[in-house]
């Protein structure tokens, strides 16, 4: 295990260099962050127990993709603002990333105060996991705390170098997640079940050959269910699937079947003639399914036959919505999958961050799960088993 800054005492006014993970879709506007707020409410407990020690912490985060150049419709403030509401208390949102000006500004704060400075992926040094960037930024602190779980399987400056530079430790998000994610790979109560949806299997094959061998049930859906149907010569429609995916699809089906792993797949369907929102759509059987159709969502006797599953469950992981979740008509296989859960008050459950962690969200059960993870590629990289760059990089408890 990592150290954590509850492991250590922190002295008054150290500058506490936070690695968070702020990266919001900026592009909606400031009255649509408060949907995507998840990832920053996670963060207060860190932030609050540094500002109790009277710590200056020093927030350092990137949002979009701006390549190393200054881009004005990523800059940080918008998410500050926000944040400064969440917390009730000021954020002094900084105008760039490392330099004298910033430094000084840091250094002469009253205990307390809380700064976020500007989009690091604004610096090209990020990305490239630059040693003479990391070596600039370590000069904004005395130690420094990652508590970015999300960005924790990439090895950029503000993840991995800069720990080369100052004194690490874990926040306690980040503590929090791998202690979660750690307890369904490792000690999960049985009946443990698996629920994988979203698009793709190939982003979920290693996370399945990982957690295998403790797995009682695995209930898939979404897209990734159309590849395990076409692999069983099941008619699809036009719906979306991995070719390259079939012959894995076809050999976990032949694997679960002799090791004792129930693996459910859609037995009806909600389809539409085009691929949108506004097409009209029909229940069908998995035996009935034209060839122009599009599969949109998991159907009722589907997300009954899941459910019941679920009921019967003391662990749970999901990964991935039953359906087109961005189009809110066909919502329905996930909101009631999502409720099933709710309702399983003995259930020890975990959703695996990216978009599962939005719906979660959007369909107001978060406080009905009893992990959400903040990281979507992260949270799968660590389900995998693969070490992630970020939390390799901190040092272990001696």
């Amino acid at each position: 295990m990592k150290i954590s800054i509850s492991d250590i005492e922190i002295e008054p006014r150290t500058k506490v260099l936070l690695r968070v993970d702020f990266n919001l879709p900026l592009e909606l506007g400031p009255s649509e962050l408060k949907k995507y707020q998840h990832r920053l409410v996670e963060s207060l407990p860190t932030i609050k127990s540094l500002i109790s020690h009277q710590c200056i912490v020093v927030l350092c985060s990137h949002a979009g993709r701006p390549k190393g150049k200054i881009d004005e419709s990523l800059r940080l403030k918008p998410i500050g603002d926000l944040l400064a509401d969440l917390l009730g208390q000021e954020v002094i949102c900084l105008s760039s990333v490392i330099g004298d000006n910033i430094r000084q500004e840091i250094d002469s704060a009253p205990k307390g105060t809380i700064f976020l400075l500007e989009n690091l992926r604004f610096e090209p040094g990020e990305e490239s996991n630059d040693d003479q960037f990391a070596e600039s930024l370590s000069q904004l602190g005395d130690i420094f705390v990652m508590d970015a779980f999300a960005v924790c399987h990439r090895a950029h400056a503000s993840t991995v170098q800069i720990t080369n530079h100052l004194e690490s430790y874990m926040g306690l998000l980040l503590e929090k997640e791998i202690e979660n994610l750690s307890n369904v790979m490792k000690s999960p109560k049985p009946p443990y079940t698996v629920l994988m949806g979203g698009a793709k299997v190939s982003d979920k094959i290693q996370v399945i050959d990982n957690l295998l061998p403790q797995i009682n049930n695995l209930l898939i859906g979404g897209g990734m269910a159309n590849t395990f149907l076409k692999a069983m010569g099941f008619e699809i429609g036009e719906s979306f699937y991995e070719p390259d995916s079939l012959a894995y699809a076809s050999n976990l089906l032949e694997i679960t079947s002799k090791s004792g792993v129930t693996i459910l797949l859609p037995t009806d369907l909600v389809i539409t003639n085009e691929f949108s929102s506004s097409s009209p759509s029909s229940i069908v059987k998995l035996s009935e399914i034209p060839p122009s159709s599009h599969i949109m969502d998991i159907g009722p006797q589907t997300s009954l036959k899941y459910s019941s599953i679920i009921d019967q469950s003391n662990t749970l992981l999901w990964n991935g919505p039953m359906g087109v979740f961005e189009f809110e008509e066909f919502q329905a296989g996930t909101r009631h999958i999502a409720e099933s859960i709710a309702n399983n008050t003995k259930l020890i459950s975990v959703v695996g961050g990216g978009s599962t962690a939005e719906a979660v969200e959007e369909l107001g059960i978060s406080s009905h799960i009893t992990h959400v993870s903040t990281g979507g590629g992260a949270s799968l990289d660590f389900l995998s088993g693969k070490p992630l760059p970020g939390i390799e990089a901190l040092p272990d408890k001696s």
